[in-house]
């Protein structure tokens, strides 16, 4: 096996919304940046965000960064971070327009201005009734930011690396030296050396089953991380979407909900009139997927079956065709519904991970309960817990968490690089994971990479799916416990160099085993009930107990917790009540 070696100033590891906005700062500092990406860029999944990005531009009605931020607060049932939340807040007008000028093409009011719809969560003066602060294009508004980045990218002189599998991140003592990674066409190892490394890999929705998230969404930088040493913080809070096309978990925007869609029961009720009477189908996503299962336990789907319906039907023709048309596509392709005539199936959809690898305001990777910075390594968007969600994600709040703190994250790189040369590259970087993937290959007769993806995904929807017990969580820890072991046993029978699925599927589940072990721990551990981790054994939020982030380490397979205070600056927790 050769080894080719890449000298740059700063690694981006992702080439998602928050890599590539980091990428473009860089190249706009004139710092030399590489993206490596296991996909091409333009097939990353921020493309599948639909409904929108959201910011306090008051162009439909008055709004403000400050109701934002407490909307981010509140939704995320007081867990987040204020600090970084009334940051996110107050930049996201700035980055909207940033985006703009780049070319982003936004939907557009009368007037001319960004036009802006209702999303779940977000409401005008402090919880008083929704309001409009999604900008969007259509509901392929993650799909036009990422062309326009990538353009931008291209334009600035960031290089891209293609189908390169991150392995390793490679350290000199406690500093970062650059990455490992794996060319997937050729079947060579490489190493990229650099003073500075961004994880900006996106989620690991393939821990389940049912998932909104592409195939490719495997938590590969969180578990780079996490083997290196470094804690995940607040694995627990897993968001489940309530919106996924039936029996395929493909998303169906909230933004069907914001231009008008009702969910319903077998009998027709809006069954979101119980659950939240004020905000109804636009209440925050953990609110409304917890109201679903309860409306199907009680045998209320439709026609008695697993799922309920959302109702389009009394919309205008030119509301579906024309703001939510990739939404409506989906139902006849997928499913052949016409949303003009009849209801979708819906059914809650694993969709988002509100923990990940901890980080200061700029991206900074921090490694224990007191902050302590990882010199040189730095993270953003899903990958990151910076921490503005919380327990509980809101709609579009997601794009616009991987935009400013990816440019966040660019800038502070630009800075930290600025006439600086890394550390000595370590040798045994690349002998290690060479040693590592010979093994695979020599080993015959061990167990079956899809078969431990399969019974980890069935272990982890049975026990840690929308609602959780002790005994759920403890069978899926201990089931994923095994299935970690087993990992241990993989071989490759694929011995081909060059686009080598099977070792690619080998590198992948052993990012997800670990992933799901500390989830399932994590959830196991955390006695109460708060945003998107309810636990049927303790139904109460426990602010006394529990007002505090999970810092988990996973090292040679033991499991070490430890708790990280929460920053609250001007809200104080409350009840939750929408």
């Amino acid at each position: 096996m050769t080894f080719a070696r890449h000298d740059y100033d700063a690694v981006i590891v992702g080439a998602g919304g928050a890599g590539l906005f980091a990428a473009l700062e860089l190249g706009r500092a004139g710092a030399k940046a590489a993206v490596l990406s296991k996909l091409y860029a333009v097939r990353s999944h921020t493309g599948a965000a639909q409904g929108g990005i959201c910011a306090a531009l008051g162009n439909r009605e008055p709004d403000k960064p400050l109701w934002h931020m407490f909307d981010t607060v509140k939704g995320g049932d007081y867990l987040v971070d204020q600090d970084a939340a009334e940051i996110m807040c107050e930049e996201a007008p700035g980055v909207v327009f940033d985006l703009e000028h780049m070319g982003v093409p936004f939907n557009r009011t009368d007037d001319g201005k960004i036009d802006q719809r209702p999303f779940g969560g977000h409401t005008r003066n402090f919880g008083e009734a929704p309001v409009r602060r999604a900008c969007y294009a259509a509901d392929r508004t993650g799909a036009m930011i990422l062309h326009t980045l990538y353009q931008q990218c291209l334009r600035a002189g960031v290089e891209f690396y293609d189908e390169f599998f991150v392995t390793d991140l490679a350290f000199a003592g406690e500093t970062v030296a650059g990455v490992v990674a794996h060319d997937v066409r050729a079947g060579e190892l490489h190493s990229f050396r650099a003073p500075a490394v961004a994880l900006a890999t996106g989620g690991w929705g393939r821990l389940f089953r049912v998932t909104s998230n592409a195939y490719a969404n495997t938590g590969d930088g969180a578990a780079l991380a996490l083997r290196a040493g470094i804690p995940l913080q607040d694995m627990e809070f897993y968001q489940f979407h309530p919106t996924g096309l039936h029996g395929l978990g493909i998303l169906v925007s909230e933004a069907a909900r914001g231009e008008g869609g009702i969910l319903r029961n077998d009998a027709g009720e809006r069954f979101m009139e119980r659950y939240a009477p004020r905000l109804l189908d636009l209440a925050p996503r953990d609110m409304v997927s917890r109201a679903v299962y309860q409306e199907l336990q009680t045998g209320r789907g439709l026609g008695g079956a697993d799922y309920v319906g959302l109702d389009l039907t009394h919309l205008d023709a030119e509301v579906l065709d024309k703001k939510i048309p990739e939404i409506t596509d989906f139902a006849r392709i997928y499913l052949g519904v016409e949303p003009k005539e009849e209801m979708i199936p819906v059914a809650p959809t694993a969709h988002y991970a509100m923990g990940g690898v901890p980080t200061t305001v700029d991206g900074e990777v921090t490694r224990d309960e007191e902050a302590t910075v990882v010199p040189g390594l730095y993270a953003a968007g899903e990958v990151a817990c910076v921490s503005v969600h919380g327990a509980n994600r809101l709609g579009t709040n997601s794009l616009l968490d991987i935009l400013v703190f990816g440019r966040r994250v660019g800038r502070a790189i630009a800075e930290f690089v600025r006439g600086g040369k890394g550390p000595a590259w370590p040798a045994e970087a690349l002998e290690g994971r060479r040693e590592k993937v010979a093994r695979w290959r020599d080993t015959a007769g061990g167990p079956a990479v899809a078969e431990l993806r399969a019974d980890m995904q069935e272990a982890m929807e049975a026990g840690v799916s929308v609602y959780r017990t002790a005994e759920s969580t403890a069978a899926a820890r201990e089931a994923v416990g095994g299935l970690l072991t087993a990992y241990g046993d993989v071989g490759v029978g694929d011995a081909a160099a060059a686009f080598s699925t099977e070792l690619l599927e080998a590198f992948e589940v052993g990012n997800l085993l670990a992933l799901a072990y500390v989830t399932a721990a994590s959830a196991h551990r955390r006695t109460e009930s708060r945003g998107a981790h309810s636990r049927e054994d303790f139904a109460a939020r426990d602010d006394a107990r529990w007002l505090n982030h999970t810092l988990c380490y996973l090292r040679d397979g033991e499991l070490e917790f430890r708790a990280k205070p929460v920053t609250i600056t001007r809200f104080e927790p409350k009840p939750r009540e929408y």
